[in-house]
């Protein structure tokens, strides 16, 4: 059975919570309290972080990476596209959302008010220049959810409690998000901490 460790307010593990339960397969999650992490932490992943996969004797860390696996591993539904342009494409979006959005979460949690608003800003404007695709389709990727959905749904969710606001050329994004929070795999992924971020 595979094991996850997961941060009860992690963004990056909500994503691999809500890939296990779209997958709706068996599977154990253990909170990790980031404050008071385990020591055993450190000898599963280097950095210390969490998600980390424990299937018996891998170990996976980086959400991304052990989203694939699992992907691959449990191919219903397929969260990835089976054609490899497509594919390699989804992952040049994976990767641009770390860059260009994730990358800037800790400016806002963990830095002095000018990092935190000049990150604040930046995700803004990247979000913002997404918002047009969903005029157009209903995903990321078009009418299927993929794993793109499940990357970026989890700063979405977090964008007031973070203090992002949205202009109005955004309100495509933000109904967009709304379809994403009521599927039933993510409303079961989410923690009461997660659930306790948005009124």
């Amino acid at each position: 059975m595979m094991t996850l460790y997961s941060g009860t307010t992690c963004p990056f593990s909500q994503r691999c919570r809500i890939v296990l339960f779209e997958k709706g397969m068996d599977f154990q999650i253990i909170d990790v309290d980031l404050q008071n992490k385990p020591e055993d932490l450190a000898v599963m992943n280097p950095y210390n972080q969490v998600p980390v996969l424990v299937e018996r004797d891998l170990i996976l860390h980086e959400s991304n990476i052990i989203n694939e696996y699992i992907d691959e591993r449990f191919p219903h539904p397929q969260l990835m596209p089976a054609d490899p342009v497509m594919r390699a494409r989804a992952r040049l979006f994976l990767y641009r959302f770390e860059q260009e959005l994730f990358a800037h979460i800790a400016d806002i949690v963990k830095g002095n008010q000018k990092a935190a608003d000049k990150a604040r800003t930046i995700i803004r404007d990247n979000l913002t220049q997404l918002a047009p695709i969903f005029s157009k389709q209903k995903h990321m990727l078009g009418d299927e959810f993929s794993m793109l959905d499940v990357a970026i749904a989890p700063l979405l969710w977090r964008l007031d409690f973070y203090g992002i606001e949205l202009p109005k050329q955004a309100a495509p994004l933000l109904k967009y998000a709304e379809r994403i929070f009521s599927r039933p795999a993510y409303i079961e992924a989410m923690t009461p901490s997660e659930k306790a971020m948005r009124k």
